[in-house]
């Protein structure tokens, strides 16, 4: 079947769009549930495979695994893991998906076609819906049909909660910075952290300052995080200084709400003031095939979810260069 690789249905970065692909789960009581996920985790779309085997004490969700173009997938059928009763008609669909640099595959009823959307459209659902719907970010009106956006990540993360949240990597990332890099950066480092996910922004926020060697704002999506920014480059204005006396670094997930990483890294880059400032992408999208994207928004690195391992010396590494650009060392 067709993905919108092959269709050449392809975005431009920054443009804060995105393609879903729309599926749906077909019940016994008749009911048809429209959900929704993100085009660029998506490898494959194909048919049920010949022979699933489940392994012994795996998860109800998970249908068993199964070999595609030799290598091992674990296939996990959506409508269990949502608590739905699948009407299983013998023709189902499975999406083979990639992200966290992992691949997974997802039973579903079937596929109905590719919207290119806006992230301005979707719309990140309350507090009350996240109380008793941790499986939905966030929704979005599709040819008159509300479309539930599913949280592929929250899946993989109860198969495997290292692939939940960022984590530290035992043994990882504990080196010392190169002392040309500790001459030249103050502490505390300033960070925007841009993320939609509570937990992320939580986790991240403790990792990084737990040394006292950082010091975390922290935003639910990009367009908070413009709103910031806009603030500081008022304060920049008035007192004279430079964004980067104020911020050290711009830390971003990619897929948010009202507008995602690529199109806040975009505005930054595109920006006079804010141009010299570093932006660090940091996201389950970030694979081989899609960094593309970030080095396209002039992105200065991109780290993929949920390793925190290296990423506080990155961090370091990042702002050091750009003070040694900027003629700011010492």
């Amino acid at each position: 079947m067709a993905t919108a690789a092959s269709t050449g249905i392809l975005l431009e970065s920054g443009t804060n769009e995105l393609e879903i692909i729309e599926l749906y789960i077909d019940e016994k009581s008749g009911y048809r549930g429209y959900f929704g996920i993100n085009v660029a985790k998506v490898i494959e779309l194909v048919g049920m495979p010949p022979m699933v085997n489940k392994p012994p004490n795996a998860a109800s969700f998970v249908r068993g695994v199964f070999n595609h173009r030799g290598k091992v997938i674990t296939l996990i059928d959506l409508a269990v893991w949502l608590g739905r009763n699948r009407q299983d008609d013998g023709r189902p669909i499975i999406i083979i998906t990639e992200f966290n640099n992992i691949t997974s595959a997802f039973l579903v009823s079937g596929v109905t076609r590719i919207h290119r959307c806006n992230w301005e459209n979707i719309k990140p659902i309350d507090t009350f819906m996240q109380n008793y719907c941790e499986a939905i970010t966030s929704t979005i009106m599709l040819e008159g049909r509300t479309v539930l956006m599913i949280d592929l990540e929250r899946i993989i993360g109860e198969l495997d909660p290292r692939f939940a949240t960022p984590h530290r990597q035992e043994g990882i990332g504990d080196r010392a910075v190169s002392e040309s890099v500790a001459a030249i950066i103050k502490y505390p480092l300033k960070v925007l952290h841009a993320d939609d996910s509570g937990l992320v922004r939580k986790i991240t926020k403790q990792f990084l300052e737990e040394q006292n060697e950082f010091m975390v704002t922290s935003v639910t999506d990009g367009m908070e995080a413009w709103g910031y920014l806009e603030g500081l480059k008022k304060r920049a204005t008035e007192q004279n200084a430079s964004i980067t006396d104020l911020l050290d670094v711009v830390l971003s997930d990619i897929e948010m709400p009202r507008m995602d990483g690529y199109h806040l890294c975009q505005r930054i880059k595109s920006d006079p003031m804010f141009e010299a400032l570093p932006v660090v992408l940091f996201s389950s999208l970030i694979t081989d095939k899609l960094r593309h994207k970030g080095q396209a928004v002039r992105a200065d690195a991109q780290f993929s979810k949920p390793n925190l391992a290296e990423l506080s010396n990155q961090l370091k590494e990042i702002v050091a260069t750009q003070r040694l650009k900027k003629g700011q060392g010492n």
